[in-house]
């Protein structure tokens, strides 16, 4: 894979008819930093769609231009005739087609050039022609406003670009907490505040925006079924679907709901699993050196950061359940 900046020669030619997608459930980083990047390429001159493989949460409606983000999965046939004839191919939060859920194979089947920016761990390379992947990063929206500052287009950052990629910053660094947090974010916050970011506009639209049934839902979850396992330093929760039924839980109403876990005293290891009915999905949290990208990837189909990731079971909740409880007596060395 080549470096991105390399295809910068490439951007300054002919319109081209670029697509930018992300992985499945966009979250705040994945939808902020495509959409900084829309308004970018947009703003020379291309031809630029968003595409998300899935739906995204309601409260990330507020960000420009995602009422021009197509939905897949309600416009299969479109977004196939738009990466036909596609020029570029730009992949961001998502270093594996395989989390793109329904769109892996056609993205996969794509002849267009293929560039990734993404600060996941491991990325499948031989599938893009450029990119830049840099784990040590807060958040891929730090590496697309790296991308775009450095660029001889730097003039381009405006008060829209900005307020999407701050909310991908806000969101990956949850709110600035994380040790992936570096000077180099706070310097980014300050000149995106200084190009006109509502800091507290986007906060309250990410964070104040859910409905009474999403706080009983968490309360019903911390009581009901949290269990903490001191002699492992691990706390998890295992979500049926009865709840998600029972409590009306759409897209984005779980966010967060495994950092939860990690404010009990002593945890070195959380894990949420969620039953989606057509499959378990997993949020994996730690502090420290526990990896919880390569437990995910071992063991759950997954990846992501050394202390954040996630990954996914087709077993049943219960037997997805007692195969983690299982497997976690593996990592005492490394937990107590």
């Amino acid at each position: 894979m080549e470096p991105l900046y390399l295809y910068n020669k490439e951007l300054q030619k002919i319109p081209k008819r670029i697509i930018i997608t992300t992985h499945q459930k966009p979250d705040g980083d994945a939808m902020g930093s495509s959409l900084g990047l829309y308004h970018f390429l947009v703003a020379l001159g291309h031809d630029v769609t968003v595409v998300s493989p899935t739906n995204w949460a309601k409260f990330l409606d507020f960000l420009p231009g995602i009422d021009k983000v197509i939905d897949f999965e309600k416009q299969v046939e479109e977004v196939k005739q738009l990466l036909q004839v596609a020029d570029v191919l730009f992949c961001l939060d998502c270093n594996h087609f395989n989390r793109t859920k329904t769109l892996e194979s056609v993205l996969s089947s794509s002849t267009c050039i293929k560039l990734l920016i993404d600060h996941h761990t491991e990325p499948n390379l031989e599938s893009f022609n450029y990119g830049i992947c840099t784990p040590g990063k807060s958040s891929t929206a730090e590496i697309v406003y790296e991308y775009i500052a450095s660029s001889p287009w730097h003039h381009l950052l405006n008060q829209t670009i900005a307020t999407c990629l701050y909310t991908g910053l806000l969101t990956d660094t949850q709110s600035f907490r994380l040790n992936t947090t570096k000077t180099s974010s706070h310097q980014m916050a300050a000149h995106l505040l200084a190009l006109g970011t509502d800091p507290a506009t986007i906060y309250n639209k990410l964070f104040n925006n859910f409905l009474e049934t999403r706080l009983r839902f968490i309360g019903n979850a911390l009581l009901n079924r949290l269990e903490v396992c001191y002699e492992l330093n691990t706390a998890y929760m295992a979500i049926p679907f009865e709840d998600i039924l029972k409590y009306e839980i759409k897209t984005g109403d779980t966010e967060s709901l495994v950092n939860y876990l990690m404010t009990i005293e002593g945890i070195k290891f959380g894990a949420l699993v969620i039953d989606r009915q057509e499959e378990r999905k997993w949020s994996f949290r730690s502090t420290g050196n526990f990896n919880v990208s390569i437990f995910a990837r071992e063991h759950f189909e997954g990846g992501g950061h050394v202390n954040a990731a996630g990954g996914r079971s087709k077993e049943s909740l219960p037997i997805a359940l007692r195969k983690f409880k299982e497997i976690i007596y593996q990592y005492k060395n490394q937990l107590v």
